[in-house]
């Protein structure tokens, strides 16, 4: 595998390095703070520090995790905004899973036609239904 090429897709972006922090309050969820730096590790004041919220919602097939982006300045901010993002992030969970239901619940079944032929045979059909 070590001459696969999508491996030479994997190079990380010199410009774009971050070091990450977490806090949780080990009860509601993690807060992650990414702040910039430069490829020597120090500090890029050029680039604003990243604020994600990580919670997880109980459901009947096991714990759903939820991740968003919190637009702040400080930590303290994000901590303040986290409730907010807990609920926007839930409700755009609910209503993927809504529109995936609704597509699946959509799909037409049709037959398998075979180039035209009618019937059992060479052809195809014979009543095989595709999904």
């Amino acid at each position: 595998m070590a001459s696969d090429p999508r491996m030479n897709e994997a190079a990380m972006d010199a410009a774009a390095l971050y070091r990450e922090e977490i806090y949780t309050d080990r009860k509601i969820g993690t807060l992650r703070v990414l702040s910039p730096v430069k490829t020597d590790g120090t500090p890029d004041p050029l680039r604003r520090t990243v604020f994600q919220g990580e919670a997880q919602l109980m459901t009947n097939m096991g714990p759903l995790p939820i991740t968003f982006d919190i637009e702040a300045n400080t930590l303290q901010e994000a901590i303040d905004k986290f409730p907010e993002g807990v609920k926007v992030a839930l409700e755009q969970a609910i209503e993927e899973a809504r529109e995936m239901r609704r597509e699946s619940a959509s799909r037409i079944v049709v037959p398998d036609v075979g180039g035209g032929n009618i019937g059992p045979g060479p052809g195809g059909g014979g009543g095989k239904i595709k999904f």
